[in-house]
């Protein structure tokens, strides 16, 4: 129960900000963000800095924005080749999971200027992954976790002096997660939760064309709660409530951008992600379980995630028109070898990106952006891993592909 729930707080985790570093984030959750690589914190322009950097709101020009998007997620199957310990047996597998696919929306406004200051509203889908298998033995912990999530953001930004910019925000993060596995002794949970925290922004724009930025989002604890089943075989032992706290790691972007006289700006972001909170995971049930399955099912878990570094560089061509976009992103797994399994196949990644908004007319203009994150292959030993694996996990890569529209009034 432990091993799927992992799966399930895992993805809430990562899904609640853009700026989280791990396996399956979603940090570019505009048209914008994804051509940029998130790389779009200090120099941003676009509605979309109401979720990315609202500070930068007071250096828009007075009108409102509003900017939709629907963003396109493709996973490829992971694959895992190699053996697995399970009650005392080698099992060999050379297996793969499912390909996923989904579609999520976006929508981001600024206001107009209110004196000395601005709000903002973001929501959007900022992960919620799937990942299934169908075979052993990895669906023996992982058949199947599916994560939906919403995140709603109002923010205000209030302009300090003619370069200098603040901005704070509420967030408020709804999760619903569906988690199953099959084995001699098998599992089925639902689980749901609304859990708030805030975030920071600061911002300093130059009269020479040089942009530096700072955001802050705090840690959040989720409180995953809902309904788990559990068998041993076709009989139930346990039909009632669960529910576990984890913690969503504080992280930090700074943010250096510099605009040329040709109207091309270069933007470098290095982001620390704090997941050495993440260090133990405990599952609570509302009544005991049998013993016969409580070592597997019941036994607190040591997770020790490592804080993390991320690296993005993002490159905009303004022309009459016409903007071109570009980036690239180096970012590192949390997940130590010793947590490494089925639940989370996590490694470092590289992704490249590109993208380009057309001014239709003075209020309205369109974009379109793609992205393709490419990760590592990554070998596990059972010497260094709690879950009895030796092989390669591989295939993981990510496709994205967004579409959007802006608009001014």
């Amino acid at each position: 129960m432990k091993n799927t729930l992992i799966k399930t707080l895992t993805l809430t985790l990562m899904t609640s900000s853009v700026v989280y570093a791990g396996g399956y984030k979603i940090p570019e959750t505009s048209t914008n963000g994804m051509a940029l690589g998130a790389a779009n914190i200090a120099h941003n322009k676009s509605a979309d800095a109401a979720y990315y950097n609202p500070a930068n709101m007071i250096f828009m020009s007075d009108e409102s924005r509003l900017e939709t998007d629907l963003i396109y997620i493709g996973l490829s199957p992971t694959k895992f080749k190699g053996s697995a310990e399970i009650a005392g047996a080698t099992i060999p597998a050379d297996i793969s999971a499912k390909s996923e696919n989904f579609v999520l929306p976006a929508i981001n406004y600024v206001s107009p200027k209110l004196g000395k200051t601005r709000v903002g509203l973001s929501i959007s889908v900022p992960g919620g992954l799937s990942k299934r298998w169908s075979d052993s033995p990895a669906k023996d912990s992982a058949e199947e976790f599916t994560l939906e999530v919403v995140e709603i953001n109002p923010t205000a930004a209030f302009e300090l002096s003619k370069n200098l910019a603040l901005g704070v925000g509420f967030r408020i993060l709804y999760s619903k997660g569906i988690v199953k596995s099959t084995s001699l002794a098998s599992r089925d949970m639902e689980g749901e939760s609304l859990d708030y925290g805030y975030n920071l922004a600061l911002s300093y724009k130059g009269d020479n064309s040089l942009e530096v930025a700072m955001t802050y989002r705090s840690n959040i604890a989720l409180t995953e709660m809902g309904n788990a089943k559990l068998k041993i075989g076709n009989a139930k032992v346990y039909d009632g409530g669960a529910n576990v706290s984890v913690p969503l790691p504080a992280s930090i972007n700074l943010a250096l951008a510099y605009t040329l006289e040709t109207k091309t700006s270069i933007e470098f972001v290095y982001e620390r992600n704090l997941w050495s909170a993440y260090n133990r995971l405990d599952f609570g049930y509302r009544s005991s379980i049998p013993l016969i399955i409580q070592p597997s099912m019941d036994a607190p878990i040591d997770k020790n995630w490592k804080d993390t570094n991320t690296y993005r560089l993002g490159i905009t061509q303004e022309l009459d028109a016409i903007t071109f976009m570009a980036g690239v992103v180096f970012d590192r797994s949390p997940v130590p070898d010793s947590s490494l399994s089925f639940e989370l196949p996590d490694s470092d990644s590289i992704s490249v990106s590109l993208g380009a908004r057309y001014k239709i007319n003075d209020k309205i203009d369109v974009g379109i952006s793609t992205l393709y994150s490419m990760r590592d292959a990554r070998s596990i030993n059972s010497a260094d891993s709690n879950n009895n694996l030796d092989g390669k996990f591989s295939n993981s890569n990510v496709f994205m592909l967004s579409a959007g529209l802006g608009y001014k009034f």
